[in-house]
């Protein structure tokens, strides 16, 4: 399992275009759970209307968790998107 830890820095938080983002991303890595986490909340991170459920807003820490055959890439590929976009 890999995992990082990610605070979020947009004034708006997760919003359409940024999950959008991160959904389109880590569509490739469908042989690999991937989970965000905020507080006791954890959706997977390739489901746009459950990610929009968090609620996280600028200050949030998020946790990215995957778990399987390409999850270096998939956390690799997530952390791009969050910081780029978030």
């Amino acid at each position: 399992m890999q995992e990082f830890r990610y605070v979020i820095r947009d004034p708006v938080g997760i919003h359409a275009r940024p999950a959008g983002l991160l959904v389109k991303a880590l569509k490739p890595f469908a042989d690999t759970e991937i989970t965000l986490s905020k507080g006791e909340q954890t959706v997977r991170a390739t489901q746009l209307m459950r990610l929009m459920t968090l609620g996280a807003r600028q200050g949030d820490e998020l946790v990215v968790r995957a778990e399987g055959p390409r999850e270096t890439e998939a956390v690799a590929a997530a952390r791009q998107v969050l910081e780029q976009h978030l």
